[in-house]
């Protein structure tokens, strides 16, 4: 995806869509209930921390509907942060920071101590459940009282093994059969970053800084809102769920 002049920044943006919405068909829905919480609880003109950020899915969103926000963005994927740095590159409204969510000191790289809204979509699933207790800790105190902290992700409620049967079966024929289609999965898109002449060297970098794919814990929403609460938090619960997935909103 590159152009005489560069690289095409918004073409990878969609594709990065496309392959994520493979997975997860109703991922906008997931981002538009999370924009109107944090307009809800926290205004128009948010300052918020894209955590885990990716390609920077949720501050585009976030910008294009709040043109008066400012975002910080902060990941450890090389090559996801040099998709969401060509797009964002003439935007002052957005930093991006790299470090490691496992790191103890990686709030110290941000450029601000508290933020109105912390928000992460698809990617805490990656951590296991005492580093990821330990990260929302550290998000409790980046949240500023009365500030909002958002996880959109794959919450497993174990009391319910037929019904989470039935639904992984019937989700994954509908990926099989959009598959079929021409849909690009997660190596299939990878291949493709590592054939493209700017992304190729991140792309390695990722992959021997995370392998293949590193699969961590996905505890319940009950799971996610009382640890939540342990760390800080005051209120917490889901906002939103589809048959596999849950917002999970924490307010300060």
């Amino acid at each position: 995806m590159t152009t005489g002049v560069g690289t095409d920044w918004q073409a990878w943006q969609e594709s990065w869509d496309r392959q994520q919405e493979w997975y997860m068909p109703d991922r906008e829905d997931r981002f538009r209930i999370m924009l109107d919480m944090v307009e809800a609880l926290t205004g128009p003109a948010p300052r918020v921390l894209d955590l885990a950020c990716g390609t920077g899915s949720i501050t585009a969103r976030l910008l294009a509907r709040f043109p008066d926000a400012t975002s910080t963005g902060v990941d450890l994927d090389p090559a996801l942060l040099a998709i969401a740095e060509g797009t964002f590159a003439d935007d002052d409204r957005v930093t991006f920071v790299t470090a490691d969510l496992k790191d103890p000191e990686w709030t110290t790289r941000l450029p601000y101590d508290t933020y109105d809204a912390v928000l992460t979509a698809t990617a805490l699933h990656w951590l296991h459940s005492e580093p990821l207790a330990a990260l929302y800790g550290q998000v409790a105190g980046l949240v500023r009282d009365g500030g909002v902290f958002m996880n959109a992700d794959h919450m497993i409620d174990e009391s319910t093994p037929r019904i989470n049967a039935a639904e992984r079966a019937r989700r994954h024929a509908q990926m099989d059969q959009a598959k079929r289609d021409g849909a690009l999965d997660w190596a299939d898109w990878w291949q493709l970053a590592a054939q493209d002449p700017v992304l190729a060297g991140p792309t390695a970098r990722r992959f021997e800084i995370y392998g293949e794919h590193a699969d961590g814990d996905t505890p319940s929403p009950e799971w996610h809102a009382r640890v939540l609460r342990e760390k800080g938090f005051g209120e917490a619960r889901a906002v939103w769920c589809s048959p596999s997935d849950t917002v999970l909103l924490a307010l300060k």
